[in-house]
């Protein structure tokens, strides 16, 4: 199994606004993560906090998780596992403090979303 692990222009911003010792710390668990999961994917998963989904999207599952960096940091990352080409991609979204996760997690939750949130909308005429 292939382990892919891919960060946004956002995670790489938080992260340079990090001391070097929050940096490494962060880099680490990741890491470590990243390396654990082909052979002890549960647990990996015990190490991770879903983020609900907001409402009204018709019964998706969100893959969004957090993971405790230390008291004050999370990463916000998804975990996608792809049985057909036998990978998991990890896609790191931000490092936020504690405090901030709702606010953040919000705007990354709503993005992939967008069409399914705004459903009452007209659909697009194709001629």
């Amino acid at each position: 199994m292939d382990i892919l692990i891919e960060s946004t222009r956002n995670f790489e911003q938080d992260l340079e606004r990090l001391s070097n010792e929050e940096k490494a710390i962060t880099v680490k668990k990741i890491n470590d993560c990243a390396s654990l999961f082909p052979t002890q994917k549960v647990d990996v998963y015990r190490k991770l906090r879903r983020l609900s989904l907001l409402s009204g999207l018709n019964g998706y599952e969100s893959s969004l998780y957090t993971l405790k960096v230390s008291q004050k940091l999370r990463v916000i990352l998804a975990v996608d596992e792809d049985p057909i080409f036998g990978q998991v991609i990890f896609t790191l979204f931000r490092v936020v403090e504690h405090d901030d996760i709702d606010t953040v997690y919000r705007g990354i939750a709503e993005s992939p979303y967008q069409d399914i949130l705004h459903h009452d909308r007209e659909p697009a005429q194709i001629s």
